[in-house]
């Protein structure tokens, strides 16, 4: 497979023809110019991205010490857990990250990635003042290092991270296009299964300022998901070779086993001991999201009979709508966020 090029600080040589730009081993020049842009859809995501700011610490989480205290033993497990997971998936997109802006040759796409980059930030921010507010330090550190002595989450941390490590060892075309399928499975699965937790719990008058965290959190990984499937469809169009019937296969598979480890983990941390929630509830909207994801690919689904969303998992998306809550901070700003009304769930 093809080695890519990786894009210098500046190149006076570089084209300026907006013709001559592709995502990968583009001959750019690395300047950054608005106005000029071949990609149209980084218009639109920039702006959004943009209104899409947010501060963790003006969310008001007293009354989450309180209930923090009173979850029952499964509750308390699995919030631990699944947020020291949520921890990792925000810590390793920081860091993973500037490796594929490295090798991306499109300026507009680079600075969208910035922007990404920066937001995972603020998700690492906002988790480690939710842990600072609601429990002692010992506590905090128990949960952001449970992987040391729970090795079913040090096994899902090692899934993703050895699609990233496949494309840091060896620049391919084809552990590029890994990377990226494995990217559009932790924000567009793995977050968004993890997040169903939260809004269980706050449908369940629990918790409620953590929910209002990661409903943001939700939204700036809505974001994240489009930019990653608009590039992929996008390079789709370039490099036609990368997605032949048996490399569509190959990313399905991925997809796939993302979506059996996710239920895997649902069955471990979830199961049937959550008030509200079941193990097959569970199972069943993990599903429904890698099918939503994989044909928003364009690839075929991933499981027969899961191409609507699940009836008895529908409260999941009412939640994550951020405009249906309003708390102190974002009285007066959140319906000021004109755009992110227009991001539904269908990506």
């Amino acid at each position: 497979m093809e080695e890519l090029k990786k894009r210098g600080l500046f190149n006076e040589n570089g084209d300026i023809d907006l013709q001559k730009r592709t995502i990968i081993n583009g001959n750019t020049t690395n300047l950054n110019d608005f106005n000029n842009i071949k990609y149209k859809w980084t218009s639109d995501w920039y702006r959004q991205a943009m209104n899409n700011f947010w501060i963790p610490e003006e969310i008001n989480l007293s009354q989450d010490v309180l209930d923090y205290k009173i979850l029952d033993e499964a509750e308390k497990r699995a919030f631990d857990k699944i947020l020291s997971f949520l921890i990792y998936l925000d810590s390793i997109q920081t860091a993973q990250l500037p490796n594929l802006q490295a090798y991306i040759t499109a300026n507009e796409i680079n600075l969208c990635l910035s922007i990404q980059s920066f937001q995972e930030s603020i998700h690492s921010q906002s988790y480690s003042y939710i842990l600072d507010t609601i429990c002692s330090p010992e506590e905090r550190t128990e949960i952001l290092y449970q992987y040391i002595n729970d090795k079913t989450l040090l096994e899902r941390n090692k899934y993703i991270t050895d699609q990233y490590a496949g494309f840091l060892n060896d620049k391919t075309k084809g552990n590029l296009m890994h990377a990226l399928i494995a990217n559009y499975i932790l924000e567009g699965i793995y977050f968004y299964s993890g997040f169903m937790f939260f809004y269980n719990l706050g449908r369940n008058g629990k918790m409620p300022g953590t929910v209002q965290e990661i409903r943001y959190i939700n939204r700036d990984e809505n974001t994240h998901l489009w930019l990653f499937r608009s590039i992929i469809l996008d390079l789709k169009k370039e490099q036609p070779e990368l997605f032949t019937e048996e490399k569509v296969e190959e990313y399905r598979a991925l997809l796939k086993y993302g979506v059996e480890e996710e239920i895997a983990w649902g069955k471990y941390v979830i199961g049937d001991d959550i008030q509200g929630l079941t193990s097959k509830m569970v199972e069943d909207y993990i599903k429904y999201l890698g099918n939503l994801r994989a044909t928003n690919l364009g690839f075929e689904p991933l499981y027969e009979g899961y191409d609507k969303e699940v009836e008895s998992m529908k409260w999941v998306t009412q939640y994550a709508d951020i405009n249906l809550l309003k708390t102190d901070f974002f009285e007066a700003k959140v319906t000021a966020y004109s755009k992110s009304a227009i991001i539904e769930d269908d990506l």
